[in-house]
């Protein structure tokens, strides 16, 4: 009887100490700092067409290149992301594909901007282009506590003990998917005077 309740007390101190709580904690921690990066990159989606617009007013002739903006914008924001997108390899990538197209196109669009002195000088685009820089930094900073926050729940499913609580609370609890950079975010841009 007594090594019976001593095995008890001793099961129940180390649940204790394990924080069997720490897997849904975690994911749900997961699930808020994802919310935050789609909702920087709405917020993103939402100034596009401000700017656009702005630009088209003095830069007619560069149609091509608003036009890849908004196609960009248009292909970043119409993908339906699956609700476990943050497990599904394949539909992460592609969100994130589709959001490197959108500042591709941006910093193209930049760069069309510098040919309009003008257009750098007007006070719309000015607060334009600082709410895009705001915008850009945000989801920096959106994407950075994502990356950490996926890494304490995938390390969590994959250290002891959470290995074992996991496997035997919340089977179903799967590796989250986090950001890369692409092949081209990683080379230096050539700058030349």
């Amino acid at each position: 009887m007594l090594v019976r309740l001593l095995a008890v007390f001793f099961t129940v101190l180390a649940l204790a100490g394990c924080d069997i709580n720490a897997v849904p904690r975690l994911d749900e921690e997961v699930k808020a700092s994802w919310s935050q990066v789609q909702n920087q990159y709405q917020r993103r989606a939402d100034l596009i067409p401000n700017l656009v617009e702005t630009v088209k007013g003095y830069a007619a002739h560069e149609s091509q290149t608003l036009e890849a903006v908004i196609a960009a914008r248009a292909k970043a924001t119409s993908m339906q992301l699956p609700e476990n997108v943050t497990q599904d390899p394949e539909a992460f990538r592609q969100f994130q594909e589709n959001q490197a197209g959108l500042t591709s196109a941006l910093a193209r669009l930049m760069v069309v901007v510098e040919q309009y002195p003008n257009l750098k000088a007007d006070q719309q685009f000015i607060a334009l282009q600082s709410q895009l820089e705001g915008t850009e930094n945000r989801i920096a900073v959106a994407r950075k506590d994502y990356i950490a926050t996926v890494q304490r729940y995938n390390t969590e499913l994959r250290t002891f003990p959470g290995r074992f609580v996991a496997a035997v609370l919340y089977p179903d609890a799967k590796v989250k998917e986090t950001f890369t950079a692409s092949e081209a975010a990683q080379q230096a841009p050539a700058v030349k005077f």
